[in-house]
């Protein structure tokens, strides 16, 4: 899905070298098996997909019974936009193409007009036919989400071959369990997208989950304008609020996944009281640098930088409640 695979193993201090190396291999093929199964599901990259089988039959009225990956991918998309009032809709492939960031050839039966009407808010993203089937009648782009649902997946299945104190990571969004290396929570850095410092905030995490919206990497120039990929599904266009970045922490990678990029596409002006109302542990980076966190967010971060500060404690904006 575009994204590199890192596994770093914890909670191991004193265990001999060539049992660690054993350990790790067998740890990193269920990762990578894993990986492998939901990439097949739900990559929009892939000729081959489920995913990109099912796009191409988008609007025909075809009923599938896809594999229980792309079905579970599905309702969890299904529920994440009825849940978010559609702030959260994956049928934006039409607008990405658009944008040029296109993924496996689609038939343009599958692609509605971009002059339609934006998809948020509107009729539900699957129809469900009894409990295996199902259809769409958009193209739908799993994208993060996927991402957060293939993590979850990853970890539950080290989790059944009795690995404890781990560390998984996809393009910045991850899943962690257990201890460090050293025995310690994991420690989280929060990049600085100015490059000014390697990070801006350091955030602990034992079990639980970190996801990440950014737009510092992924822009690119169309028709003389700077676009990005994190789209308003009820726009067709690149979310603009004056955030650059939007983390939330939770106890899972697929809707922390879902409100880092409804947070962001909410836009700086309402992110405060949003991420508040919904109980949510986030931190935002404006387009100015700031970096700003909810209570909860302020609670799990142990350091944050500061040219002023040596501790490093006093230049974040603390959204009180």
């Amino acid at each position: 899905m575009g994204s590199p695979l890192r596994l770093t193993l914890g909670g191991r201090v004193g265990v001999d070298a060539t049992a660690l190396a054993k350990e790790l291999a067998a740890a990193w093929a269920i990762v990578a098996a894993s990986m492998e199964t939901s990439e097949q599901a739900m990559s929009r990259f892939r000729e081959t997909s489920e995913l990109t089988v099912l796009n191409r039959a988008a609007g025909t009225g075809a009923v599938a019974r896809p594999s229980e990956r792309l079905r579970r991918a599905l309702v969890a998309a299904d529920r994440a936009h009825r849940v978010t009032s559609g702030r959260f809709d994956p049928r934006v492939l039409a607008y990405l193409d658009r944008l040029g960031y296109r993924g496996a050839a689609l038939p343009e039966t599958a692609r509605p007009a971009v002059e339609a009407s934006p998809s948020g808010g509107g009729r539900r993203v699957v129809e469900r036919f009894g409990r295996e089937t199902l259809s769409i009648g958009r193209p739908v782009d799993l994208g993060g989400i996927g991402k957060g649902l293939g993590l979850r997946w990853a970890a539950a299945d080290l989790e059944r071959a009795a690995h404890r104190d781990f560390l998984v990571e996809a393009g910045g969004d991850l899943v962690a369990r257990g201890l460090d290396p050293s025995g310690d929570p994991w420690l989280i850095g929060l990049e600085d997208p100015t490059g000014a410092r390697d990070h801006l905030a350091v955030i602990a995490v034992a079990d639980g989950a970190v996801a990440t919206s950014s737009v510092a990497v992924h822009r690119w120039t169309v028709d003389g304008r700077e676009v990005h990929h994190l789209l308003d599904a009820r726009t067709g266009e690149p979310a603009e609020g004056g955030l650059v970045s939007v983390t939330v922490a939770g106890p899972d990678p697929a809707w922390s996944e879902v409100w880092s990029k409804v947070l962001f596409i909410g836009g700086r002006a309402a992110i405060a009281a949003d991420a508040r109302a919904r109980g949510l542990a986030a931190w935002w980076i404006a387009d100015d640098g700031t970096l700003e966190m909810t209570a909860d967010a302020r609670r799990r971060t142990v350091w944050v930088a500061s040219e002023d500060d040596p501790d490093g404690l006093a230049s974040a904006t603390l959204d009180r409640p």
